[in-house]
């Protein structure tokens, strides 16, 4: 089979290390991931799992190493472009209401097709909430309107720090149908996990953390 026409991989990184005070948090580190592909990455605290994420976010620089988007090095226009970040903390305004939201954070990052933001926040469970203020949601409901934007973003490549923290079991299936639907419609994954949940049923490689002696 020729495969000198394959496409390259939607991210890649080599040789990437990130230091702390002089100390070594993570790498080297040489990885991949394709479209519909799903990239585990398992660690305990302080292993340099969010740090790696904010890395490939652009977020913190890298010390050492490389990190490629489609075939070419990363820049930020490209970053911005190609990837959605999901981190720890929810990222709204606090007295803005959903729907209002949703509709600033995809007038900075864009819009996936047609979708509306109505229709986003009544897949992730809130529908009847678009007028309800940040501050007033709960910690599980401000996930599921992190998830929404998640949802609406056109970005192919997800980051998802933790994306099961502060959900119950139905938004815990929540979030692997989204990761489903994501990865067959071309997009990507590289989703942070302590190895408490499994990883929704998708192609998947794994990357394992070790925590810096």
């Amino acid at each position: 089979m020729d495969t000198s026409h394959s496409a390259p991989p939607l991210l890649q990184a080599r040789g990437l290390r990130f230091l702390r005070n002089d100390e070594p948090v993570f790498g080297p580190l040489d990885f991949s991931v394709d479209a519909g592909e799903a990239l585990l990455v398992q660690g305990g605290n302080g292993a340099g799992k969010t740090t790696l994420l904010r890395v490939l976010a652009g977020l913190l620089r890298a010390d050492a190493g490389e990190i490629d988007i489609d075939g070419r090095r990363a820049r930020a226009a490209d970053r911005s472009r190609a990837i959605a970040y999901l981190s720890h903390l929810p990222g709204l305004k606090a007295d803005l209401g959903a729907l209002e939201n949703l509709d600033f954070l995809t007038g900075l990052q864009g819009r996936r097709r047609a979708q509306s933001a109505e229709a986003a926040l009544a897949i992730v469970g809130l529908a009847g909430y678009e007028d309800a203020l940040a501050r007033q949601l709960s910690a599980g409901q401000k996930k599921r309107l992190s998830l929404a934007r998640l949802w609406l973003s056109p970005a192919p490549l997800w980051l998802l720090d933790e994306p099961y923290a502060n959900l119950d079991l139905e938004g815990i299936e929540l979030v692997n149908r989204m990761v489903q639907a994501h990865l067959r419609s071309g997009g990507a994954a590289l989703v942070t996990t302590h190895g408490a949940y499994a990883a929704p049923p998708v192609r998947t490689r794994m990357l394992v953390l070790e925590k810096a002696a």
